[in-house]
């Protein structure tokens, strides 16, 4: 059969990303910290960006009017607080609209030009941190291999968010377990296993607990050495004479104890780079009304405040006269100018729909705690406020929401879910998780229940669950087989 080059015709559809919708989705996915920076970058390459200091941010009549009479005065254009209750009608996003609030508090372009920020080239966000690892990611990486169920995991991720950049946890037992509605003796027990993760001496509340920690693991906390930790207070007055005593060692020996404390790290987080939960600035306040619902607010201070100016625009315009290049460098500063105030406006009110959204979905969490947060996909804010699932998972990695329970990042409300045999709503992973560990408590030696026996049981309380998965679970909660808890019963 001979070959032959031919025409043939094929209908498709693809999707052209302009630069714009580029530009925005990076804008998007940058932290508050990381637009800072780019938003930086912009006002010095743009002679037609100014700085904004909120004052400027007043959207009643008189002033709009006032803006659209006056061809000489600057054209003001910003982004600020915006506030909604959960019942406040969602604002359309598309750049093209004109000037409206979210809330009643967004100020934005009323300029309709397009621009691609031509000028300013790929922002790279991560040029503009450290290249070295930081505590936080150090941490993280390890929490993998602790055997966390999913509550437990989310409660270990708020403890590594209090942690400080010398490595000491800034929060006590007692306001985490009070600010996540669950027992101190639970928030303990997850404490303790995140004390074993390196740099070793991390998520200590006190210097002594952090080099008793370092002293654990070498193998040198005995009883003289806890005392000598229990009394640092007299090792800085250089009290040896009485702190021998205390810790009842000839001073020979407390001395070289004393020198085997300076070899210790009194701040181990140090030698890793980036910062932690002091700098951690959040996008989103969540208050409580007085009618018992919640006010979701954007963070101002987290919100770069750009003016377009266009007297100025119109004064370089004019003096370009037959300048073909000049009138081009401006045209095109206005148009950048123009696209990242809208951008940034839409980057705004996504946030804030997103995280309205959240609470929403989530309000039992923050009415009650931990033990009541309810399975979430991202696909499920998705689809509630008619937006693609990739765009809420920009906009809920790397930030923070501060709420009455402490700073989350948007991501912490995101969990799994195992099905209902009804077809009803599904079940969280960590509530199933609570089902199996109170089956397997309830046990004596004549009643142990295998994994094959916790899956019929959980089956007749309408949850949809395989075998393997209660095995998973029970692993996750070190909890031995049906077989060894018979054998410890036997042996008890």
């Amino acid at each position: 059969m001979a070959l032959a080059p031919k025409l043939q015709a094929r209908q498709g559809a693809q999707l052209a990303m302009t630069p714009q919708l580029q530009q925005a989705i990076k804008l998007l996915q940058l932290t508050n910290i990381e637009l800072s920076a780019f938003v930086e970058e912009q006002l010095e390459k743009n002679p037609l960006l100014e700085r904004g200091t909120g004052d400027e941010n007043r959207r009643n009549e008189a002033i709009e009017a006032r803006a659209e009479s006056s061809d000489a005065s600057a054209d003001t254009v910003s982004v600020s607080a915006a506030v909604s209750d959960m019942d406040t009608p969602d604002h359309a996003l598309a750049p093209e609209s004109t000037a409206s609030d979210v809330g009643g508090s967004v100020d934005w372009s009323r300029n309709n030009s397009g621009g691609s920020f031509s000028g300013s080239g790929d922002y790279d966000a991560m040029a503009n941190n450290a290249a070295e690892v930081s505590l936080t990611e150090h941490i993280q990486s390890q929490l993998a291999h602790l055997r966390f169920g999913e509550k437990d995991r989310l409660i270990a991720e708020y403890l590594i968010g209090q942690v400080d950049d010398a490595g000491y946890l800034r929060m006590s037992v007692g306001e985490t377990a009070e600010n996540l509605g669950t027992g101190e003796g639970r928030v303990s027990s997850i404490l303790l296993q995140l004390q074993t993760l390196e740099p070793t001496g991390i998520f200590a509340s006190s210097l002594s607990e952090c080099l008793g920690l370092q002293l654990r693991e070498k193998g040198d906390l005995d009883a003289p050495m806890q005392k000598l930790l229990d009394n640092l207070e007299l090792l800085a007055k250089h009290d040896l004479s009485k702190l021998s005593k205390l810790c009842d060692v000839k001073l020979d020996e407390l001395k070289e104890r004393i020198g085997r404390l300076r070899k210790l790290s009194p701040k181990p987080g140090l030698a890793y780079g980036g910062t932690m939960a002091g700098a951690v600035e959040p996008d989103i306040y969540i208050r409580e009304t007085p009618n018992g619902g919640w006010a979701v607010e954007l963070n101002a201070d987290t919100l770069p405040r750009v003016l377009l100016n266009k007297r100025y625009y119109n004064e370089i315009k004019k003096a370009g006269g037959g300048d073909e290049a000049a009138r081009s460098f401006i045209s095109e500063c206005h148009a950048d100018a123009s696209w990242l105030v809208k951008s940034l406006d839409q980057r705004a009110r996504t946030i804030l729909k997103v995280s309205s959204e959240i609470v929403k979905q989530q309000d039992a969490f923050f009415a009650y705690g931990i033990d009541h947060l309810r399975p979430l996909k991202l696909k499920d804010v998705a689809d509630a406020i008619e937006m693609h699932e990739s765009t809420v998972s920009r906009v809920t990695s790397g930030k923070y929401m501060h709420t009455t329970r402490g700073l989350f990042e948007l991501k912490f409300f995101f969990t799994a879910a195992i099905p209902s045999l009804d077809g009803g709503e599904g079940h969280s992973a960590e509530a199933v998780r609570h089902k199996i560990k109170i089956l397997i408590s309830e046990e004596t030696a004549t009643t142990i229940v295998s994994d094959d026996k916790i899956v019929q049981l959980l089956r007749n309380q309408g949850i949809d669950i395989a075998r393997r998965t209660v095995a998973k679970y029970r692993e996750s909660m070190n909890i031995p087989s049906s077989v060894e808890r018979r054998r410890i019963f036997k042996h008890a």
